[in-house]
């Protein structure tokens, strides 16, 4: 896989089990990133822990972490070397997936294990950009363009 980078999500997430024949609610959909899983046993739905939905049983207090890049079809053991390395550190994971890329879902109060555990067999953080500083540094950058 070459590089082998993850990006931790910075919000808090919360799992959700419906039963099988409930909607899925509409504020779902006000979360920047949603799962909605469904069997003939049960509608499960994993989103930000500010989108709050009553009435559900629910899990909440759970980080997610990127697998960064777009993961090719035929890559195998990626989620296999993560999860050995957090089994071997007693973190629990769900694995979550895209098209593009896997994620994984941690509790929150093993993250700073599970970064050191993922480091020790190669894995860098990427962090999120700061959309303020992004902001400082385009006007600085178009200041010095517009004075020069």
């Amino acid at each position: 896989m070459g590089n082998k980078y993850l990006q931790i999500l910075k919000n808090e997430f919360t799992f959700y089990r419906f039963n099988v024949n409930e909607s899925i609610p509409d504020k779902v959909y006000n979360s920047k990133y949603f799962w909605i899983g469904k069997t003939n046993e049960e509608l499960s739905i994993v989103c930000e822990s500010n989108i709050l939905i009553d009435n559900v049983q629910s899990n909440s207090n759970w980080s997610i972490i990127k697998i960064f890049g777009k993961l090719n079809f035929s890559l195998v053991g990626i989620l296999a070397e993560i999860s050995n390395a957090l089994k071997n550190a007693e973190i629990s994971i769900i694995a979550l997936s895209t098209y593009d890329t896997d994620y994984f879902m941690l509790k929150k109060d093993k993250l700073k294990e599970a970064k050191i555990a993922l480091e020790n067999i190669g894995y860098k953080f990427k962090k999120q950009p700061n959309l303020q500083n992004l902001k400082s540094c385009l006007l600085t950058v178009c200041l010095q363009f517009w004075i020069n």
